[in-house]
């Protein structure tokens, strides 16, 4: 497995396993959205990582962004959706299995109005330095 994969995996992990998060999603933390999935969700969106190895260590700066849908009146619910996955995550020690975790920041957070009028896009952008195995 990729190490942007594993780390994927990990993020929805944690975000299913955080009733702060759960509380609003259930289990709808989706690498792709379904056709007709219930509001709100959680989507992954784009991701890259950065080479940032030094003295014999292949490391990457992964930024990974997750994209939150609400449709509940108002900013409200997105916001608090946001703000829990920024407590979820942010400076979060978990492990990877074939790569080393070194660190997890949330480095963004933004709600905004999608052009459709009724559905409100919350932004969240992970950073993870993680280290491959040698």
């Amino acid at each position: 497995m990729s190490a942007s994969a594993e780390l994927q995996k990990l993020v929805r992990a944690l975000l299913l396993a955080d009733t702060r998060v759960t509380g609003f999603i259930g289990e709808r933390v989706f690498d792709e959205r379904p056709e007709g999935a219930a509001y709100p969700f959680i989507e992954f969106g784009p991701s890259d990582v950065v080479e940032d190895g030094a003295d014999c260590i292949d490391s990457g700066e992964h930024t990974l962004q997750l994209d939150v849908w609400s449709r509940a009146p108002g900013h409200v619910e997105a916001k608090r959706l946001v703000d829990a996955v920024k407590k979820c995550l942010h400076q979060r020690e978990a492990s990877l299995d074939d790569y080393a975790l070194v660190e997890m920041t949330v480095d963004f957070r933004r709600v905004f109005d999608d052009p459709d009028g009724k559905t409100k896009h919350g932004v969240v952008t992970l950073r993870a330095l993680v280290e491959e195995p040698e």
